[in-house]
């Protein structure tokens, strides 16, 4: 947040702050905006790296291409407290995808199994969505999050999908306590925390594990 100067006479254009807090504070937000573009970059290259390097071929094309699609939808959310819907959307057919790429001799039934896992964890989402908003009278999850459980379904197996979902409740709680002890502040029970940020490495995450080890399919 840059400082801005309050109960001061205007400055002449052009002219440079008189105040020294001003400059520092702009000097950082610039220097944490210029990681972030850097940061995005290193994290895709990063991620198509993994990909291939686990995964040759195609699979590993798509596997990369999910977790592409996941730091964008990690980088929306993080920002703007938005799942796209075109990048959760683009993540569930990848994943049907990936389910026929995987099986290509019964590629209906592993399409069939990909909607089936899909529709399971979206509706486990949105079941807890429904009983936060009847307990406590507000929003929890956002449909975004439940789209993106769906992409999750499509791509993990079964005994992943809890591991994912855990990696991300865990990783979010955690980023929560340290933002809220850097700042000083109180926890509180109604504390904002983009859900979907975490879920979507999580679910690129998953996807890495499942590849790897393949006696959890």
């Amino acid at each position: 947040m840059t400082y801005v100067e309050r109960n001061a006479a205007p400055r002449a254009p052009g002219s440079q702050s008189a105040d020294p807090s001003e400059c520092v504070d702009s000097e950082g937000t610039r220097g944490r905006s210029g990681g972030y573009r850097l940061g995005w970059p290193l994290a895709g290259a990063s991620v198509l790296l993994v990909s291939f390097a686990i995964a040759p071929g195609v699979e590993g094309a798509l596997g990369g291409a999910l977790g592409l699609l996941m730091l964008g939808v990690a980088s929306a959310d993080a920002r703007r407290f938005i799942v796209p819907n075109a990048l959760s959307g683009g993540a569930f057919a990848l994943g049907v995808i990936h389910a026929i790429v995987q099986s290509p001799d019964s590629g209906f039934e592993a399409a069939l199994m990909a909607f089936s896992r899909a529709a399971f964890a979206a509706g486990l989402f949105f079941l807890v969505r429904i009983a936060y908003r009847r307990f406590r009278g507000r929003d929890g999850l956002g449909l975004g999050d439940v789209k993106l459980a769906a992409a999750a379904g499509a791509w993990l197996s079964l005994p992943m999908l809890p591991v994912a979902i855990e990696i991300a409740a865990i990783t979010a709680l955690a980023a929560y306590v340290l933002r809220q002890g850097s700042r000083r502040r109180v926890l509180r029970a109604a504390g904002r925390i983009p859900f979907g940020a975490f879920l979507a490495p999580a679910i690129w995450f998953g996807w890495v594990l499942d590849t790897m080890l393949p006696t959890l399919n």
